[in-house]
């Protein structure tokens, strides 16, 4: 580790400015004369459009511009976004109905935009807006995920996207006829609002040379810049993208929305800065929603209580159309870790996508790897009751042994590395589980339920496993690192600047990362998966290589000496003969006085031969007050396998926010759509989000074992947390609730659905 990483708990440099104020975002680098986009939303549900009246609305004073789908299709727009099209089990695609920028004909979810107004002020574009005169035909809402019901898009019946399959089906409903138990359970993985501090937004304009640029709030900007410039018809350059500071995304901001394509038309048509920033109930109808599906699955044990086989039949929301990449979260992300770390050979997977007239859902921080994690854990804890077993000692029994690896799984992931044994009994020693019964007496004698809840997760790092570096030596001693990746607030200028200096020995002050500027960098993965530090570093240790490289060879060729006896040892050359230490930055100097140019700029590319694997076990412990439902997450204790971790301070950080997500669906965020499909929790006044007082200590502890998929040995972790979080809250209050006869407790745990739970059981 020494080589690739001091593995130290470096503090955050971006904070400085962040903490002045001096960060920035969207709304710090607008032109102070753009003009302000205004969307009118649809208040209905699904209906037909009979009326569409802008005239009056164009008339108004301060007014620029009005769109309306008419006007983008006249003005050459596609009138249809990419979505994601997965396999069924019949070898077809599965089905992706037009998706328009703006409601065309037909609106099929409440915040649907409608029209698109520009005016001077924002004051005046809204004012625009309430003149428009729409006329909405309602039809028939469909709410729910059951397949069939009134249809959102004509030409998908029974309103089912997909059905996809992966396994082996009749072997897997062989081996649970023949087992000695079986365990079936549904269980429910709720509707969530990703809440990033910033909401999504962007501002467009013409540049000089007569290129559109629109900047954005996003995780990258070679997705937006490929979508934009094909539904605009542009060139492959003739569009600039860029993404300044970003305020959070939680993969809610990897996806195209149509509101970038509108704003870009718009300043193309004005030649004139355009600005959007959506405010919070306006996110809340149409930012990508998260989660919502529900699950059955199965479970088959052997007499000795070894698992033999594993059914899930999924049904998931997709919202009202098929966004970028909604189709693949719980079919392909899913299967992922399908089976978990558990030893399973026969398994069998079903998952169908179904439309509703709701907002799309897309990924939400870990993309399919939690809601796979919750089903399967949850059902360990299920099994354990049912067949009277420890539930611990039932993981223990079905881990897949350290002798095992590397190990394929069901679903075609190769497993590199694992210790889950280790791991686990280190979690129990962290967590005091032999205190837990004084606990749950003490908290029985104020009345008090006492539960705790393990879940042993592993999740697949995402994206692709390719990145670009750049590295340039300016001419005033300092040094430029361009990225691929997108920092959403994870800390990368940090971790790539300190990764940067541990290999060079350039001080990390005159490093500078460079991001999210399509002009600058040629293409980049952007930041989702957890992919962003391990895929980077890696790309960065092959360009310090050619660095050296190159640098060997000028001072062999200056100095008289053979380039393959200079030495660098991660801070200076070392040249035979000589007393001369040049570090880079002399070495750099230099190269600029002799006008070597060909030396101070390179670009390298490097792929990952492998995916690494995140595991580690969750121990949570809830209190509930069962005259009121009120559930108290008590204790938390995590123990990880990330690897070798490059800064132990920032991935700690990672974990907290991963677990406070998890948390926050379970106890107390639930988006809810009635049944005439209005979002009646579309404002923090009926959505409640976990604060600092909502949550314990953390305790954080790491038993690495390193990769082999990549030579630092690292394994992501920006999406650990919350994989590993939902399932171990969950199995505590349902250990919590045992004991008062709730035998099938479910997200969320709500204090009202929680007494209600209670009283159902008495």
């Amino acid at each position: 580790m020494e080589k690739f990483g001091k593995s130290q708990a470096f503090t955050r440099l971006e904070d400085v400015r962040f903490l002045k104020g001096e960060g920035r975002y969207i709304d710090d680098i607008t032109p102070e004369n753009a003009y302000f986009g205004y969307f009118l939303r649809s208040t209905v549900a699904h209906g037909t459009i009979t009326e569409l009246d802008v005239d009056d609305a164009r008339e108004m004073e301060g007014v620029h511009l009005i769109l309306t789908a008419d006007d983008l299709e006249a003005g050459g727009v596609v009138m249809d976004m990419w979505g994601v099209q997965v396999p069924n089990r019949d070898g077809s695609k599965g089905l992706k109905p037009a998706r328009p920028p703006l409601a065309q004909g037909k609106v099929r979810f409440v915040g649907e935009a409608i029209a698109f107004v520009v005016a001077d002020t924002l004051d005046a574009a809204r004012d625009a807006a309430e003149t428009i005169m729409v006329e909405i035909d309602e039809l028939p809402v469909k709410v729910d995920i059951a397949p069939g019901g009134a249809l959102v898009h004509d030409d998908v019946p029974e309103n089912v996207a997909y059905d996809f399959g992966l396994g082996d089906e009749a072997a897997t409903e062989a081996a649970i006829a023949e087992a000695a138990h079986v365990v079936t359970k549904t269980i429910p993985d709720t509707r969530v609002y990703a809440v990033s501090m910033e909401p999504r937004g962007g501002f467009a304009e013409v540049l000089e040379d007569g290129r559109p640029h629109i900047a954005l709030s996003g995780q990258g900007v070679w997705g937006p810049k490929e979508q934009i410039s094909k539904a605009l018809g542009l060139g492959e350059d003739e569009l600039k993208v860029t993404t300044p500071d970003v305020g959070g995304g939680f993969g809610m901001k990897a996806q195209m929305y149509p509101e970038y394509i509108v704003l870009t038309h718009a300043a193309m048509v004005l030649k004139h800065p355009v600005r959007w920033m959506a405010d919070r109930t306006e996110s809340m109808l149409s930012d990508n929603a998260g989660r919502a599906l529900t699950t059955t699955a199965t479970l088959a044990f052997d007499t000795d209580h070894k698992i033999t086989a594993y059914k899930v039949e999924t049904v998931s929301d997709l919202g009202a159309y098929a966004s970028q990449f909604g189709q693949a979260i719980q079919s392909n992300l899913f299967a992922r870790v399908l089976t978990g770390v558990y030893d399973i050979q026969t398994a069998w997977q079903n998952a169908r996508g179904v439309f509703t007239n709701t907002v799309q859902v897309d990924a939400y921080r870990g993309a399919g790897r939690p809601e796979a994690i919750y089903v399967l854990e949850r059902m360990m804890n299920a099994a354990a009751h049912d067949l009277g077993v420890d539930a611990w000692d039932l993981r223990r029994k079905n881990f897949i042994p350290v002798d095992r690896f590397p190990y394929d799984t069901v679903s075609g992931e190769t497993y590199d590395v694992g210790d889950f044994n280790r791991v686990l009994e280190r979690v129990v020693a962290e967590a005091d589980l032999q205190g837990f019964m004084k606990r749950a007496e003490e908290s029985k004698a104020r009345g008090k339920l006492r539960g705790v809840g393990l879940a042993y997760y592993i999740e697949s790092i995402l994206g692709s496993p390719e990145e670009d570096a750049t590295i340039e030596f300016t001419d005033n001693g300092h040094v430029l690192l361009y990225v691929g990746t997108q920092s959403n607030g994870q800390g990368h200028e940090t971790v790539y600047a300190k990764f940067l200096s541990d290999q060079t020995g350039i001080p990390v002050e005159r490093i500078e990362i460079v991001q999210g500027d399509s002009d600058r960098i040629a293409r980049g993965g952007g930041t989702g998966g957890s992919r962003s530090v391990t895929v980077q570093n890696n790309v960065t240790l092959v360009a310090i290589e050619k660095v050296v490289e190159n640098f060997k060879a000028f001072l062999g060729e200056t100095e008289g000496v053979d380039p393959a006896e200079i030495g660098f040892d991660d801070e200076v050359f070392r040249i035979p003969g000589s007393n001369l230490t040049p570090t880079m930055l002399d070495v750099a100097a230099l190269a600029y006085a002799k006008e070597r140019d060909d030396l101070l700029k390179i670009t390298e590319t490097a792929k990952l031969p492998a995916r690494s694997f995140p595991n580690g076990a969750h121990v949570a412990e809830v209190e509930v007050d069962p005259d009121t439902g009120h559930v108290e997450l008590a204790r938390y204790t995590v123990t990880d396998d990330f690897g070798n971790m490059i800064n132990p301070l920032l991935v700690e950080g990672q974990v907290h926010g991963g677990v406070v997500q998890g948390a926050g669906q379970l106890l107390m965020e639930h988006a809810v759509v009635d049944e005439d499909g209005q979002n009646v929790t579309a404002s923090f006044m009926d959505y409640a989000l976990p604060r600092a007082d909502d949550m314990p200590f953390m305790k954080f502890t790491t038993e690495p074992v390193p990769s082999t998929a990549n030579v630092m040995g690292m394994k992501g972790c920006g999406e650990a947390g919350t994989v590993g979080s939902m399932a171990a809250i969950g199995n505590a209050v349902a250990d919590a609730l045992w004991v008062v006869g709730v035998r099938d407790a479910q997200m969320p745990f709500t204090p009202e659905r929680v007494w209600q739970m209670i009283q159902a059981a008495k």
